[in-house]
């Protein structure tokens, strides 16, 4: 089987890990400064605060902003739950905006869901693409508007040559199987002094120091054993995303003439990460997407769907008294058809023909 996805781990890394190991400090430590400063250096931002995953930095961000019972947060339902489970665990209200055909969510349709209540917007940005920042963040100020950067799939991702996580919060996940990983673990990225102090305040049960508490907190820190995990991989992140990028080029030429097939793009300026290469499967096609995801999977290729519903579609949101579900057209025809094929740094050049030579045999090619 070729997978989706491949965690390899190097001997540096295994190096770091028997160093912190061996010097006994394995809570929030050195290697967890080491760890921030490496993301603040990924999202050209004055602060990265780390935690202990990416939902918990989604958490933190909208705690830091004081975004509570009242309060609304506009994001996308075409997303993972843990973008809308920030949001209601916080006590606010979720409204959601619909998608354009970048799986990303459309500029144009938030401004009609701003109202009084309003205090964030929460764009995603998927599969390792980023959103229309420019427009969204031109929004934001015109309605005096936070924004928190659902940038758990997007380590690197770059708007015009600038990285993503600097145009108010932003929230890197770092879990088993994102371009950068560490089993599990996040980051909030930002410029703001007083945000970055009060989330460091936050993750530490409200101390500023030992027994000093200014406020109600939480455990939301790193431990430096799992920091370890990813030094290697920010020094390498050069080398991994040219390698992603290369299998991506390989695979949209070897399917560009593949009728009803749909594949992923980059909008001008918006540069991707490719931490999914995802199809979609258009009405005409030879299969449909189920069948489609069958087939590869039976023929060695793994395929994953990201997302199989609009978030609203699940009962436990639809039926939510703070989740306005209204429809989202493109998320629900997207979810029905798209599928997501590897594009690892870790391919082999013959896995990609591979799975060039799969896909074209079960779309009729």
């Amino acid at each position: 089987m070729i997978p989706i996805s491949r965690v390899i781990v190097d001997e540096a890394t295994e190096q770091l890990v028997l160093q912190v190991l061996r010097a006994g400090q394995l809570a929030q430590g050195p290697m967890v400064a080491r760890f921030e400063e490496q993301c603040r250096a990924m999202a050209g931002t004055a602060h990265a605060v780390a935690v202990n995953n990416g939902t918990t930095a989604l958490e933190l961000a909208l705690q830091a902003l004081n975004i509570g019972p009242g309060d609304e947060v506009i994001t996308t339902p075409f997303t993972f739950a843990a973008t809308v489970n920030a949001i209601v665990h916080s006590g606010a209200e979720v409204r959601f905006v619909d998608v354009t055909d970048d799986y990303c969510i459309d500029p144009s349709g938030i401004e009609a869901q701003i109202n009084s209540r309003t205090k964030a917007i929460m764009p995603v940005h998927l599969y390792g693409l980023p959103a229309d920042m420019k427009a969204i963040s031109a929004i934001a100020t015109r309605n005096n508007l936070s924004i928190i950067e659902d940038a758990a799939q997007s380590h690197g991702a770059t708007i015009d040559g600038e990285p993503v996580g600097g145009y108010g919060l932003a929230c890197f996940s770092f879990y088993a199987t994102k371009n950068l990983s560490t089993g599990e673990g996040g980051v909030v990225t930002t410029n703001d002094d007083s945000l970055a102090e009060r989330m460091r305040i936050l993750r530490n049960q409200g101390m500023r120091a030992r027994y000093v508490y200014e406020m109600p907190g939480h455990n939301y820190r790193m431990m430096d054993l799992v920091a370890a995990l990813a030094m290697s991989q920010f020094e390498n992140r050069p080398t991994m995303e040219a390698a992603r990028r290369a299998n991506a080029d390989r695979l949209s030429k070897g399917l560009a003439d593949v009728d009803g097939l749909v594949l992923p793009f980059e909008p001008e300026g918006r540069r991707t990460v490719w931490h999914q290469y995802t199809v979609r499967l258009l009405p005409d096609a030879r299969v449909t997407r189920d069948e489609f995801v069958e087939q590869l999977v039976a023929k060695g290729v793994g395929c994953g769907v990201y997302y199989p519903k609009a978030a609203y579609d699940y009962d436990c949101y639809r039926n939510h008294p703070r989740i306005h579900a209204h429809e989202c057209p493109n998320s629900e025809r997207f979810a029905t058809s798209v599928a997501s094929i590897p594009v690892h740094q870790h391919l082999t050049g013959d896995e990609v023909e591979t799975v060039i030579s799969v896909i074209r045999e079960t779309l009729g090619c």
